[in-house]
């Protein structure tokens, strides 16, 4: 959402901006991936496995540690921000807005993370309608405040920094209060307490997705680098090339987003049966999402070769070398 008002309020920069704090966004997803996606796996496998009152331990410690490395990460941005933001590889002319946006979306990043990682969790308790609630709380208002923010009050980066951060705190919010009054599992005190052996599972059931967005943000940092490099060096700039590819990782995100949708929709499922070692349920759940991300991925694969310069359009105007390099980059990257 904040790409979209960001490329038509703000321009070419802004959307260069954007995409050097892009790796932060992994990293929040990433790590609440690991403890929501192995949380809830280890609550679904014990859970299936009759172990009933092991299980929320689990939920307990990742809810624990969602929050922890959250304000960990807050603190992190903001105190070594300049050199995170050019390690990123922010040329100087883009530096001052990513510096405006990601300040202020650093204070959204322990609700954002458990946000991503409770949704897990919410999801493994038997409630995906408020898992549901909760992202697109967040969503809609994000959006309604980028409208409001950046093309009513012409705030720029910094009205749709706090767009995104108001947005993340009202999901957040969203969580705890399900946790402390919603929940249909049961949890003390006691549960929330991390221990090594909870941990130890939680890392080996989640870290697979965890590292998968680190190596993203880590492909997009040595991205970032090699354009602004070898840009400055062109006659076109490292500018043009950075939004370009900034547009083109969101575009993947909505892509990414449906699938990993499905895919996580059909984790509570395929944990419970496995652990209750029901595994033709097992087997049928898993033809049945392979099947529906296959058809998904071809759709998306039509639209992206067909209409990349609609699509392209949507995150704002630039010039012709704008629209020739990001549609050129569009149709390649969705090859994979």
């Amino acid at each position: 959402a904040d790409q979209l008002f960001i490329g038509n309020a703000v321009g070419t920069l802004g959307n260069a901006a954007t995409n050097i704090a892009f790796p932060l966004a992994m990293m929040c997803t990433g790590l609440g991936l690991l403890f929501g996606i192995g949380g809830a796996a280890s609550f679904n496998l014990h859970m299936g496995a009759g172990e009933k009152e092991k299980a929320p331990f689990f939920v307990g410690n990742a809810i624990t540690m969602l929050l922890t490395v959250g304000i960990l990460l807050f603190a992190i941005t903001e105190l070594f921000l300049n050199p995170l933001l050019v390690g990123f590889g922010s040329p100087a002319d883009v530096l001052p807005l990513a510096r405006q946006y990601v300040r202020v979306t650093a204070i959204g990043f322990p609700f954002l993370i458990l946000t991503i990682g409770s949704g897990h969790l919410i999801r493994a308790d038997g409630s995906p309608k408020m898992a549901m609630f909760v992202n697109i709380s967040g969503a809609v208002i994000n959006i309604v405040l980028d409208a409001v923010f950046v093309l009513g009050f012409h705030w720029g980066m910094y009205g749709a920094a706090a767009a995104t951060v108001i947005g993340q705190i009202v999901s957040g919010l969203l969580i705890i209060f399900y946790f402390s009054r919603l929940r249909k599992m049961y949890l003390d005190h006691s549960m929330l307490i991390p221990k090594a052996r909870n941990l130890s599972a939680i890392f080996s059931l989640g870290m697979a997705s965890c590292i998968n967005q680190v190596a993203i943000a880590a492909v997009q940092i040595v991205m970032n680098n090699t354009l602004r490099h070898y840009g400055a060096l062109s006659a076109y700039g490292s500018d043009i090339p950075i939004a370009c590819t900034g547009i083109i990782s969101k575009v993947n995100q909505v892509f990414m987003a449906i699938c990993i949708g499905i895919s996580q929709g059909s984790q509570p499922i395929l944990g419970f049966n496995y652990g209750a070692e029901k595994y033709s349920r097992v087997r049928q759940t898993y033809r049945y999402s392979v099947t529906l991300c296959t058809v998904i991925a071809t759709i998306f694969f039509i639209c992206f070769q067909f209409f990349p310069h609609q699509i392209v359009g949507i995150f704002g105007n630039g010039s012709d070398l704008y629209f020739h390099f990001a549609e050129k980059y569009l149709r390649i990257f969705m090859l994979m």
